[in-house]
């Protein structure tokens, strides 16, 4: 196993946009850093848990019955989408994040929102059939999978986070707000659909 090959593979899965950099995104803008770790480290341990049971043998039960992997790919879009309209209809102010109706993701429901999330999926298969082979053990083999992309992933999804916070200040009108959470919205719904043409 190359691991300056595996940490560029999992540098590159973990920082593009999809679902949870989308979501962490919007986290960030609206309801800042702190508020928000419980979710961030949602999808770092979240993700790895997943591929770690990926490679444990999931992958095996969907490669028998691929209908089960369609089934949550399909599962998890719509999922996702909903989650767009209800970004692109969001309140055009900021101050909904002081409604204790509106919280962040807690940590459990990052961990939970992986199972559900096409590319996290693609990405956790994806670095199985690159990275194992098939006449080692697995469990000697995930171990660094796991240490570098859990590595890999702080500060990708930090990156998002930070990001969203730092636009806070230039979205306190209503105007640009909503224009955000246009963009945004289409973006995640974007990020969905090429899922499905890759």
């Amino acid at each position: 196993m190359s691991y300056l090959s595996l940490l560029i593979f999992c540098m590159s899965t973990s920082i593009t946009p999809g679902p949870n950099n989308m979501l962490m995104l919007l986290s960030g803008v609206k309801y800042g850093v702190k508020p928000s770790l419980p979710h961030f480290w949602g999808i770092c341990v979240g993700f790895v848990l997943m591929v770690d049971i990926v490679g444990i043998g999931l992958g095996e039960v969907f490669a028998h019955y691929p209908v089960i992997h369609t089934v949550m790919k399909y599962v998890g879009a719509i999922y996702m989408l909903y989650l767009s309209y209800k970004t692109i209809f969001a309140s055009d102010h900021l101050t909904i994040a002081k409604d204790n109706r509106s919280k962040p993701f807690t940590m459990l429901q990052g961990v939970l929102f992986q199972w559900v999330n096409p590319k996290a999926w693609i990405m956790a298969i994806g670095v199985i059939s690159t990275f194992t082979v098939v006449n080692k053990s697995i469990w000697l083999q995930l171990i660094p999978i796991s240490i570098i992309y859990f590595i890999a992933m702080i500060p990708s999804v930090l990156f998002w986070l930070i990001g969203g916070a730092t636009l806070r200040k230039y979205l306190d009108n209503p105007r640009h707000l909503r224009m955000f959470n246009w963009t945004m919205g289409v973006l995640l719904a974007f990020s969905i659909i090429t899922i499905f043409f890759e």
